[in-house]
């Protein structure tokens, strides 16, 4: 149970940066819609277009690493509990 927990905790761990990195690796706060500017052809002026794009932030991948940590250190507390093979009889 202690390493099967220190185990998920690395692959979380590594899940996040994982998905952080690939979606962009954005240094600001998680967005759900991005702006971008596209140039009008008529009048050739710039106008912001909305567009709906997850982009996980430094929250999320705080967050992720945070539960993955959580999850190591508490791993520390499990006790391991052993079985002795030999049994005292005492009379």
């Amino acid at each position: 149970m202690k390493r099967a927990l220190k185990i998920i905790a690395a692959l979380i761990a590594i899940v996040v940066v994982a998905f952080w990195a690939a979606k962009g690796a954005n240094t600001a706060w998680t967005k759900n819609q991005i702006s971008e500017t596209k140039i009008d052809p008529v009048t050739e002026l710039p106008y912001p277009v909305i567009k709906d794009k997850f982009v996980p932030g430094l929250d999320f991948l705080g967050g992720g690493l945070t539960v993955a940590t959580l999850l190591a250190f508490a791993a520390r507390f499990i006790r391991i509990q052993r079985t002795n093979s030999k049994q005292i009889n005492s009379k």
